[in-house]
């Protein structure tokens, strides 16, 4: 049984990121302004960094995080020019941004990120960018900006799809069991039942 992740929120948009402890080693998922410090209070090594799509608020962290602690990174190969043009889109926003190094190596459907004996799988879940995957192992769900607690993902930004986001959680996402814990990119978890019963924008 895996325990419940450990999660941080930061940076400008109140952006979440999750350690997942492994018994091989430590999985961080998205990387805000402020995770590198936040890891440091924790004394926790990260040894992947596996990044749910290429926005710079889940990225902005990249490149302190691969110099300090040497993480594999992990993207979706269609959001990977993203993350290495961050500092344009961060200044877009006003934001002081750091482009990150290029990823280690790319995951995309069926893929399995394996620590030991617990596999995560991965899902690509398109439609608040074309890259947007999420991470399913042992009754929770890692989805990004995908899906929200009562409600889901921009989709007016450049490579935004409404239609295609709809279909991703509808076949992705709303596929897994009821009890599946979802845990967003923004705001607080929720479970794959509460949202298939209750989210506006799927009833």
């Amino acid at each position: 049984q895996l325990q419940s992740p450990t999660s941080y929120t930061g940076g400008p948009f109140d952006t979440n990121a999750f350690l997942v402890r492994l018994p091989e080693g430590n999985l961080l998922i998205d990387a805000p302004e402020g995770t590198l410090a936040w890891l440091k209070e924790l004394r926790l090594p990260v040894h992947l960094l596996a990044l749910t799509h290429g926005h710079f608020d889940h990225t902005a962290e990249n490149k302190r995080l691969k110099m300090v602690t040497g993480a594999e990174l992990l993207i979706h190969e269609k959001d990977a020019a993203l993350i290495l043009n961050q500092a344009s889109s961060g200044r877009m926003w006003g934001f002081v941004v750091e482009n990150s190094p290029p990823p280690d190596r790319y995951i995309d459907e069926g893929d399995v990120i394996r620590f030991g004996d617990i596999p995560l799988r991965v899902l690509h879940t398109p439609g608040h960018s074309r890259g947007g995957i999420s991470l399913v192992t042992d009754q929770m769900v890692f989805v990004g900006d995908t899906l929200f607690a009562g409600s889901i993902g921009r989709t007016d930004f450049p490579g935004g799809d409404y239609e295609g986001l709809l279909r991703s959680v509808r076949e992705k996402i709303f596929t897994l069991g009821d009890d599946v814990v979802v845990y967003p990119g923004h705001g607080p978890k929720t479970t794959v039942g509460r949202e298939k019963r209750s989210n506006p924008f799927f009833n």
